[in-house]
């Protein structure tokens, strides 16, 4: 059985750097490929508003786990652990290393962690979902709330897809939510080295404002209008950007006022990302000042090269 490859993790809030940093030091120090954890760049199609990896950036680096699924369907944590597996199977074969990076909390302590992920019942989440349509969120978070009171007291009651799918869970296996694995808050050993990018809450702002309009520039509004001309899933359709452009184009909301919702729940979700690695004691964090690429580079070039 061929050994797992060396891999460190680059995480961190959008809009910090972390693809920068984690491109550089892997042309830098050669047979290294990246591995993408995030939750929204599994989708084909979703590129600009992702700020998925460019062709060209591809192609200078090996880059994985990006445009696994078309828009329309449904993508699930425990299906993104089984396909990061198996790429980090093929590191191995290559005798390469990797570096994860990515910003979606969950699944990067899916991978990180190796977690123990519950079953899928695709009919008994359609029919909480027909519930949530006709009833509204409140009765199924009650539901939660009483079947499992430490599942529910995690989730907040306005989070659609993580109700439903506690709810899911509970009622297939027939066991809690909350008691799979060692949960969210037990941080083991971990063979993969992490480093965090930090930011000044101010400068970091202005980033992620001055990205949300670079994509708007990049012809973001059309690439909305296609995917939802193709059809886009739940979960698709409520990615950042994504769905605020919507409201402009199926709502006749003035689109300055969904640029402005982007930017708002943007910096936001960078503040909630900030919070859920800052919990992990394992993460090594650099703070940064200007350039993510020289003031972190040499130290995570260090890490994956120790």
């Amino acid at each position: 059985m061929t050994d797992p490859p060396r891999r460190i993790a680059v995480v961190g809030p959008t809009a910090s750097g972390k693809s920068a940093v984690a491109l550089a030091v892997a042309e830098q120090l050669g047979h290294t490929e990246l591995l993408s954890i995030d939750s929204m760049q599994v989708y084909r199609g979703m590129d600009i508003g992702t700020a998925k990896p460019s062709p060209a950036e591809r192609a200078r680096v090996p880059h994985h786990l990006l445009d696994l699924v078309d828009p329309a369907c449904d993508f699930t944590v425990a299906e993104f652990q089984r396909e990061y597996r198996l790429a980090v199977a093929a590191i191995a074969e290559r005798g390469t290393r990797a570096i994860l990076v990515g910003g979606t909390g969950l699944y990067h302590r899916a991978v990180v962690d190796d977690l123990d992920l519950p079953g899928e019942w695709p009919a008994i989440r359609s029919g909480l979902l027909a519930e949530a349509d006709l009833l509204g969120l409140a009765p199924l978070y009650a539901r939660l709330a009483a079947r499992d009171p430490l599942a529910a007291s995690k989730i907040e009651p306005t989070n659609t897809r993580r109700i439903v799918r506690a709810l899911e869970v509970c009622e297939g296996s027939g066991r809690l939510f909350s008691s799979f694995g060692p949960g969210l808050e037990v941080y083991p050993p971990s063979p993969i080295v992490q480093i965090g990018l930090r930011w000044d809450r101010d400068v970091l702002a202005a980033r992620i404002e001055q990205r949300v309009h670079a994509m708007l520039d990049a012809g973001l509004v059309d690439e909305v209008r296609a995917l939802r001309e193709a059809g886009l899933s739940r979960t698709a359709a409520q990615a950042l950007g994504y769905k605020e452009i919507l409201a402009h184009l199926d709502g006749g909301r003035p689109l300055s006022e969904s640029v402005e919702q982007i930017v708002v729940r943007t910096r936001q979700f960078s503040v909630r990302q900030l919070r859920w690695f800052q919990r992990d004691p394992r993460v090594r964090w650099v703070d940064v000042a200007g350039d993510p690429v020289a003031e972190s580079g040499p130290v995570v070039a260090a890490a994956l090269d120790a």
